[in-house]
Order: structure tokens, then sequence, then C-alpha cells
């Protein structure tokens, strides 16, 4: 077969956010992929250990000879049948392996075959484009200025930064709120793929020409995820913007975000009884999280106001009595945090004010 196409143009597949096919094993793919990515594998974990066996003790033709006898007859049509089936439904795909070797050479040419069109092939595979990607979050960007926008627990910074097209919304790109009650329902990215999300967005915004850039003032863990201390050096040395929102604005923010939204999500992935009980073993979870520092009696009562809190809204369908335990845990426990993180911060506050004096300052020209 005439030699296929092989395209090395990463930035390209960045900004035109290109589907891709991921012929690596399973188990390579939960570790990290890249956005827009399935997993379409040539040889399952399984044929990929027995493979690897005999690459180690019988040497390279050995395993090649093991490979094609492993993805042949039924099982190579259902994994051709997989990658057309994708690629028809995405003409501008492209298809990679782990360095971009024979395991996407392979598949390469069977689905050309079998398409009769050429997919691109990604130079380097998975290893190379990470290469790109790793360098792309620590690559200086002097035209692109950072702002961070801090404020209180329940200030409401995404929501008056989410519209904004200069903003990187960190949380959710984590899948997580940043706070010990932040996880959601479903699970957060690997590390690799919360790097590879930010790095996509910090070159969709370079090329846009933003001069500056909207973040959020995050501690370095995002629930599991977290931004490198090389990364964390680039995206965090603007001026800091602090978001003034009153107390009562604040509980009901929450109320809004980690009950109404919550409990809804809970309730979707069943019946809202058991959703409810799930959403409240939730709350539980992350309160021992915070144990030591709310204290037994501390812990116990604000335990003690959900619960009683829970059992109303079942009761009454009332949400409302939920205010009686954000706020103590505000006042309590996250504003006092708060203050101590501010009186350590070596950084000056640029600005403080409410959202409409925020976002006039953050807003693009």
């Amino acid at each position: 077969m005439a030699t296929l196409p092989l395209t090395s143009d990463y930035r390209a597949i960045v900004l035109k956010r290109l589907p891709m096919i991921d012929v690596r094993a399973p188990v390579e793919f939960l570790k990290g992929a890249f956005p827009g990515a399935v997993n379409l594998p040539l040889m399952d974990d399984r044929e990929r250990h027995l493979v690897g066996t005999a690459y180690k003790r019988q040497g390279h033709d050995a395993a090649v000879e093991l490979g094609y006898s492993l993805v042949s007859g039924a099982i190579k049509d259902g994994r051709i049948a997989d990658w057309a089936a994708f690629y028809q439904e995405n003409p501008r795909a492209v298809i990679y392996c782990f360095r971009g070797g024979m395991r996407s050479r392979v598949s390469q040419e069977w689905l050309t075959q079998a398409c009769g069109k050429e997919i691109d092939r990604l130079e380097g595979g998975y290893k190379a484009f990470r290469a790109y990607l790793s360098g792309e979050l620590t690559k200086e960007r002097p035209a692109l200025s950072p702002v961070i926008v801090g404020g209180r627990t329940g200030s409401g910074k995404t929501k008056i930064l989410k519209d904004l097209p200069n903003f990187i919304d960190l949380e959710a790109l984590a899948n997580h709120r940043g706070s010990s009650f932040g996880r959601r329902i479903s699970e957060q990215p690997t590390q690799i793929n919360f790097e590879h999300a930010l790095a996509y967005a910090l070159i969709h915004h370079e090329a846009a020409g933003h001069e500056r850039l909207i973040l959020e003032d995050e501690g370095n863990h995002i629930g599991q995820c977290y931004v490198t201390p090389p990364v964390r050096s680039h995206l965090y040395n603007g001026p800091l913007v602090i978001l003034e929102t009153p107390l009562e604005e604040r509980v009901q923010n929450i109320l809004d975000e980690y009950v109404h939204v919550d409990q809804k999500e809970y309730c979707f992935a069943a019946d809202p009884v058991e959703g409810i009980d799930r959403w409240m073993a939730s709350m539980a979870e992350s309160l021992t999280r915070i144990h030591k520092r709310l204290g037994g009696v501390g812990h116990d009562r604000i335990l003690s106001l959900i619960q009683n809190a829970v059992a109303h809204q079942k009761a009454t369908g009332d949400t409302a009595v939920h205010a009686q335990w954000i706020r103590p845990l505000l006042t309590d426990y996250y504003d006092p945090m708060y203050d101590y993180q501010i009186q350590q911060r070596l950084r000056t506050v640029t600005l403080t004010g409410d959202a409409r004096t925020i976002l006039d300052f953050v807003s693009p020209a």
C-alpha cells in the first residue's frame, strides 16, 4: 500500500478540536487520552499483554505474528467496523497509538482498505502529542495576562465569570468545585486528562487573541486534580481581585449549587427518595473530611442540621431550611479559613468590589 498520510500539526488538531481514534488498549486509554478521543482498540488488554509477553520472550517477529493471529477473522472485522462507523461520522478524525508506530499504522491500513478513504495518522502518537501539550502548559505567553478572581466561599465567582470568553473554568475542567463539598456525582478526569484539557484551553485562548486570561483563585488541588507548580507559576502571576458578596446572597448561592443542583443530579441517577439519601451520604462524607477543623462538637452540630433539613424537605418539599446549616458552615468554618489565607498571601489585592465592579475590570475590551 502507498504511504498513508501522517500529521504532526498538533496545534491544528487542538484548534479544530479534531476527533481522534485511540487504538491503544483500554488500560492505556484509562490512564490518559486527549479531548475528543474515543477508545477503539486494535488489541484489548488481554491481547496486548500476550503480545507484550511474546515480545519479551521471543522477540519482535514472534510478537507481530501473534498479534496478527489474535486480531483476525471476526475479531478483526468487528474492530474495523467500529473504526469505520466512527470515521463515517467523523471524517476529519485522526488515528493514533502510543508512539505512532505499528498499531496505528496497521489500523490505518485496514481502515483505509475498508473505507477507500485515507485517515490521517498522528506522527509520534500519544507520546509526542502529550509532550507538545505539556510544553504548552508552561509556555511563556506575554500577550496573555492572567487576572485572578478571589472571594469567599459562595460568593458566586463562577456564576459571574462563566460566560466571559476569556475565562478558563478550572473547576469545570476538573469536574470538581474545589471545596471539601465540591465532588460531583460523575468521576473526575485523570490528572493527565485534566492537564490535556487545560493545555487545549490555553492554546484556544491564545489563538483568540485575548489580552487577559481570567481564572478563579483556586488552591493547588481541585479535588484529585492539581495544577503543578510550573504551570501555576505561569497562570497565577497576575493581579488578584476580590469579589465581595453579602452573606445571605452567598447562602442562596450555596443552596442553589450544592442542594438544588446536586440533588437534581442524584435524583436523575436514581429515584427521588434514593437520590436525596445518596446526596445526604455524600454530604456526610464531605463533612467528615473537615471534622478535625470543625471539631467534634462543630461537626456533630452541622451534621444534625443537615439531617434535620433533609427530614423536613422529605416531609414538606421545602428546601429553604437547608440555609440553617449553610450559614454556620460559612461563618464558622469557611470564612475564618478564608481570612487566614488572605492574611498569609504575599500578593497585594488590586481591586475589591461587587459583581459589576469585578466584571467591568476583567471583561475583554
